[in-house]
């Protein structure tokens, strides 16, 4: 059985290690168990070691393997990687979450992707719209047709 360490980092942090392994981090009561052997889901799809310098890695956890599987398949991992390395590290995660949704509407609509789902949204709006001018300008006309008059309690109109 390896050697188990446990560290203080912070009062409300603990960290806890069996041998190369984390065990779990201790936040403020809660565990966040992970095992720093564990590769991300790209370097597990790609079947390659993860390194602590893996550009995949913080965006792509290995408990969300299709996220990966989706992207390689649209994009390629080269071009993945490619775009991670030229995008500012504080846009990476915004940049990763655009490809996955784009891969992920590329594979339900491999023509239009993303781009037929907001067009199936705008001639939505646009028909919902219509259906609010109508139903207004009802409203309006029954309005009209009332003008000042009063209704019967059996719905004829009185004078």
């Amino acid at each position: 059985m390896p050697k188990r360490e446990t560290k203080k980092i912070k009062p409300s942090q603990e960290v806890i290690k069996e041998g190369p392994f984390l065990v779990a981090i201790h936040l403020k009561g809660i565990y966040m168990s992970n095992y720093t052997n564990s590769p991300c889901a790209a370097c597990k799809f790609l079947r390659r070691k993860c390194t602590s310098d893996c550009v995949f890695a913080p965006y792509f956890p290995p408990e969300e393997p299709t996220k990966f599987a989706n992207v390689h398949r649209i994009f390629g991992a080269s071009n993945v990687s490619k775009i991670l390395h030229e995008v500012a590290p504080h846009q990476r995660e915004d940049a990763v979450n655009s490809l996955a949704y784009e891969a992920e509407a590329r594979l339900k609509d491999p023509v239009y992707g993303c781009v037929g789902a907001i067009s199936v949204l705008q001639r939505q709006v646009l028909r919902l719209q219509r259906e609010l001018e109508e139903t207004n300008a009802d409203l309006m006309r029954y309005a009209g047709c009332l003008g000042g008059e009063t209704t019967s309690a059996y719905g004829g109109r009185r004078g």
